[in-house]
């Protein structure tokens, strides 16, 4: 799989996408995920976060046929095809755009993950739940990073 995006380019974050902005999710594409894919998921992270890793979104059981997400996805918990969103570091559900300390400049990774199993997971999850119910049910992976300074 390969996972792009037309939101922004250069591996850099508009202001649009941050909490210094809309902070709205950006448009994401990708390819046909392996064969026998049942889900996707997909987890933003901060690994430069001061504290650790921070989570900026959880979004989990998509449909195997989904190819991408519009700009600005709303942060409600269960989306129309059925995808769950899961909470953030923000405490919030859905997208929370990158919002580094001042004078710091971090990276913002996309993880996309093929599953052989829809999550048996309910909206609100944790980036820890959906990594532990999907143990073992890996079947591709693609990944994006930018990044966003302030």
């Amino acid at each position: 799989m390969k996972l792009t995006t037309t939101s922004f380019h250069d591996a850099q974050i508009p202001r649009d996408y941050t909490c210094d902005g809309a902070d709205r999710s950006p448009q994401l594409s990708w390819t046909a995920p392996p064969a026998n894919t049942k889900s996707l998921a997909l987890l933003v992270t901060d690994p430069d976060a001061p504290a650790g890793t921070w989570v900026h979104w959880v979004l989990f059981n998509l449909p195997a046929d989904t190819r991408g997400l519009p700009e600005a996805l709303p942060t409600q918990p269960q989306l129309p095809d059925g995808s769950a969103q899961g909470v953030n570091d923000f405490g919030r559900l859905g997208y929370g755009g990158p919002c580094p300390p001042r004078g710091s400049n971090h990276r913002y990774v996309f993880d996309l993950y093929a599953l052989d199993a829809q999550l048996k997971l309910l909206p609100g999850a944790t980036r820890a739940q959906v990594e532990k119910a999907m143990q073992g049910h890996i079947l591709g992976h693609a990944s994006l990073t930018a990044r966003y300074g302030r």
